[in-house]
């Protein structure tokens, strides 16, 4: 069987590039100036070097400097760069050194990660890559060889053989087929395998050969294919997703507020202290403080760190780094049904009569003719519906070894029924008939040697006398009832499989009443009720014939009787029942954009445990504007009969209404839906073009390491978010701080290399919390990076920061005798100094990702960051370094003191945190 019984007949003849359409096979290979017995090998080599290789357009991965000059365009890099400008033509040597080594560690670190995955992808391409076996001649007198070559050697003209699981290399024009079906999923997006025949048919590069063989000559490879033709030309600038609309945001606003804060110094400095230009480092200085450094290189590394992780096992592959961020951000997932929900085979579901009760002699006779279509008709590999048919019938009890087989006509092109005629020994009643002993390799015990359709055989004699011949005819509904005359009263035993005679089932075959206009009617719409039940539908028909000399053919399959229908269902995948729950369970909603009929499409999801609603067909999504759709797709599961404009046209319309989505394709007809998505995903077999488009690679179409990825992704951003909580409070805090004693103090009362200092010390410490552990609640939803919720954890934070400073300073105005001299103001810095990096270290303790922070004991490299920074902090004055920094010792009654502060601030904090949203 080639066909799906519930879609439409096999499609009409493809149109090639070049123009194969509309012209018979010879005259394909005299324009090609080829034949049958293939190119000779200079002749191959001679146009291989004329048209290229048969290599995909595909997108080409950037070169490593290219990858390094993009990572400049970071808006937070970028504001580096700008300050590191200033700095260098206020000759603070220093700070623009340090600021170069922090865009340098950045850049490289973005462009080796996604170099690495692209590395990963090309190895990923080449598990992937095929062979084609090619028809050629060593040189024009000698005999055609048939032999494997790359397909990346093929050129027009080639003869390419074709068998069954094979990859279609380039554009065929078929020259001779066998029961030939293929899939064609990643070009239209059905499901449903699609017969070849053998005049005027072209088997496009991207299908695959599900059963059959066939032989075909090149007509197009490379970017002539109809494969490249279909790409996009122009898809326009991809719309910033939630990682660089919320980097940006955040990005800006910090830039106005440097803007502002620069200035202000320079003006408050100015009026109230009669300062100039030489107060212009300490205002630079006050920017660069008020700058998270090692943003760039804390997302990098977080982003780097997690896609490793996902890299390791080979199931996942991040090819963009700031999509591990967004697909911890997606909250709507769309994903096609076949290959993802479901596997490509067929399960049995039900068998019914044609009043619709249960019949398991239905299936019965239709487990018959699969069984001797397979052995008879020499199908190069077995249908998946007749495998699925005579599995069911095996589990019943094996009833279809009990009869010989004489003949059988296959479906093929144009033909959506199979047929075969069997010999039930010893006469025939329902029930009645014993296992002939006739074992399905058909060789061991007697059976009939197999026939090919057409030939001539004797029907009488052979096994017993007696023998009735009945033929079994199984296929489309609608194919099968217009050749049917009768319709059986019922089907034989209703015990579900042998009775307790152990024999097997049968179906009355004589008989039964004639079948008029109405029950045609009637049992079409039963037929049609359980395709729209999710369904695909054989009708099963038979009939007792005369014993025969002549050959058996399609004209045989007339005056039938109807038996019943049996229906099938897509096998689910193992896993995405489960996979299903885990999403929904960290809030992301699972829709599905498919080709296939909505009853097939709702009823997977059911089963799945996935509620379908109302499906909503490819006709209503025209007939809705751009806001109607909006609000249609927030409330609908499945989408179905879905063309590629129509999935793309969803995934819009849901970023649209404000979600994060993310879309799992695998097929040109995904690549408009990749391109809109917020994140594309597709996994490793689908086609190279896909794959090139996608931000995420699969190893598989399993939603479980999906599932994985997005908590991967969701823990990443929670260290961004942690850091930038962090760095950001903490220097609000001490930008205010700096502002405040600039305005008191008659010293500036931090020199521009203890800032620079101190925040290389800090920031090296926050590298840390890429290794630690979010809060469980981190898991349990999409995880953005939002702007207005990190400036108002920002300001009120800073503010609180902000206080245990000026608490400093009056601590070190009761401390120190004096701050008028050059040792009083060393001091003074000291203190100020010591105060910031243990502040800043209860921070990094307290302000960790999720509300119970405080609760949870922070990981080792945390805990050995954060005492480093400490140890720093109080040693950094006493040791030679301080000195040549402007610090010095400090008296021991500030320790004391300060130690109060410290406790006073740490409570403050941990009350803080707990009444602040996670």
């Amino acid at each position: 069987m080639a066909w799906a019984p519930d879609r439409p007949a096999a499609r009409g003849r493809a149109t090639g590039r070049n123009g194969a359409t509309g012209t018979t096979a010879l005259e394909v290979l005299r324009a090609l100036e080829s034949g049958p017995r293939g190119l000779t090998e200079a002749e191959a080599d001679a146009r291989l070097a004329d048209h290229g290789e048969n290599v995909f357009p595909g997108r080409r991965p950037d070169p490593w400097p290219r990858r390094f000059a993009r990572s400049l365009r970071d808006p937070f890099t970028a504001v580096l760069l700008s300050l590191g400008l200033v700095s260098a033509a206020l000759a603070a040597w220093g700070t623009a050194c340090v600021i170069a080594v922090l865009v340098t560690v950045s850049c490289v670190l973005r462009a080796t990660g996604e170099h690495r995955a692209d590395r990963s992808a090309a190895a990923l391409r080449e598990l992937v890559a095929t062979t084609a076996t090619v028809r050629r001649r060593p040189a024009e007198a000698d005999a055609p060889v048939t032999r494997e070559l790359p397909v990346e050697q093929l050129v027009p003209g080639d003869v390419v053989l074709l068998a069954p699981g094979d990859l279609v290399p380039a554009d065929l024009r078929l020259l001779r087929t066998t029961g030939l079906t293929v899939h064609e999923a990643a070009l239209t997006g059905e499901s449903a395998p699609v017969a070849k025949g053998t005049a005027g048919d072209l088997c496009l590069q991207g299908s695959s050969v599900v059963s059959g063989s066939a032989t075909g000559v090149v007509v197009a490879t490379g970017a002539d294919t109809v494969l490249s033709g279909a790409l996009p030309q122009d898809r326009g600038p991809r719309l910033p997703g939630p990682f660089d609309r919320s980097v940006n945001g955040i990005a800006w606003t910090l830039v106005r507020f440097m803007l502002l804060t620069a200035p202000l110094v320079l003006v408050a400095s100015a009026l109230l202290r009669g300062r100039g230009l030489e107060t212009l480092p300490f205002a630079v200085a006050v920017a660069v403080g008020l700058t998270p450094e090692m943003l760039p290189v804390v997302v990098t590394t977080a982003l780097a760190r997690g896609a490793a992780l996902l890299a390791r096992g080979g199931e996942v592959i991040v090819r963009r780094l700031p999509a591990l961020h967004d697909l911890g951000a997606v909250d709507v997932l769309c994903v096609d049904k076949t290959g993802t929900l479901t596997r490509d085979r067929p399960v049995f579901d039900r068998a019914v009569d044609a009043e619709g009760r249960d019949a398991p002699a239905v299936l019965h006779w239709a487990a018959v003719a699969a069984l001797w279509t397979l052995h008879l008709a020499e199908l190069p590999a077995p249908d998946a519906l007749d495998e699925a048919l005579l599995d069911a019938d095996e589990e019943r009890g094996g009833g279809a070894d009990g009869v010989e087989g004489i003949a059988a006509l296959p479906c093929g092109p144009g033909r959506r029924i199979a047929s075969a005629l069997v010999r039930v020994p010893g006469g025939y009643e329902p029930g009645s008939y014993e296992r002939s002993g006739y074992e399905r390799d058909g060789c061991e015990t007697g059976g009939p040697e197999p026939v090919l359709p057409g030939n001539v055989r004797t029907l009488t004699g052979g096994r017993g006398s007696g023998a009735t011949y009945v033929l079994v005819v199984k296929g489309a509904a609608e194919d099968v009832l217009e050749r049917c005359t009768r319709v059986a009263d019922g089907a034989g035993d209703t015990d579900g499989g042998r009775g307790s005679s152990g024999r097997a089932p049968g179906a009355r075959i004589a008989g039964g009443r004639p079948l008029g206009p109405a029950d045609r009617a009637r049992l079409a719409a039963r037929a049609d009720a359980l395709a729209e039940s999710g369904l695909r539908v054989l009708a099963v028909a038979v009939a007792e014939r005369p014993a025969s000399t002549g050959p058996y053919a399609p004209e045989d399959e007339q005056e039938l009787t109807l038996a019943g229908f049996v229906g099938l269902r897509d096998a689910l995948a193992p896993t995405a029942a489960e996979a299903l729950t885990v999403l929904a369970g960290r809030g992301v909603a699972v829709k599905v954009l498919t080709g296939d009929h909505p009853g097939t499409a709702a009823r997977a999801c059911r089963e799945l445990g996935l509620d379908p609603g109302e499906p909503l067909t490819a006709a209503r999504i025209d007939a809705a504007g751009d806001a109607e759709l909006a609000r249609l797709a927030a409330r609908t599961t499945v989408f179905a009969r879905c063309a590629p404009e129509h999935k793309a046209r969803v995934v819009h319309a849901l970023r649209t209404a404000g979600h994060t989505t993310g879309f799992l394709g695998d097929g040109v007809n995904d690549l408009a839906a990749l391109h809109a998505a917020d994140v594309g995903i597709c996994p490793r077999d689908g086609v190279p073009v896909a794959r090139d488009a996608a931000d995420v690679v699969l190893a598989s179409k399993d939603l479980t390491a999906l599932g994985r990825a997005v908590v991967t992704g969701r823990r990443s951003t929670g260290h961004i978010a942690a850091y930038l909580r962090i760095t950001l409070s903490s220097n609000l805090g001490n930008v205010i701080a700096m502002l405040t004693a600039g305005l008191l103090l008659p010293f500036l009362p931090m020199l521009p290399a203890q800032v620079l200092v101190q925040n290389l010390c800090f920031d090296a410490a926050q590298l840390s919390l890429a290794y630690d552990r979010p809060a469980a609640t981190v898991h349990e939803r999409p995880t953005v990076l939002r702007p207005r919720a990190l400036f108002r954890f920002m300001t009120a934070f800073g503010l609180l920061n902000a206080a245990a400073d000026l608490a400093t300073f009056g601590v070190l105005a009761l401390t120190l005798h004096s701050t008028g001299s050059t040792g009083g103001q060393a001091a003074f810095h000291a203190g100020w100094f010591t105060e910031n990096l243990l502040t800043q270290a209860l921070v990094m303790l307290l302000l960790r990702a999720g509300r119970d922070a405080a609760e949870r004991r922070a990981p080792l490299p945390v805990r050995l960051a954060t005492t480093g920074l400490a140890v720093v902090g109080l040693l950094l004055p006493l040791s030679p370094l301080g000195p040549a920094l402007g610090m010095t010792a400090l008296p021991p009654l500030y320790y004391g003191l300060m130690a109060v502060v410290l406790s006073l601030y740490g409570a403050a904090l941990a009350v803080a945190r707990r009444k602040a949203k996670p």
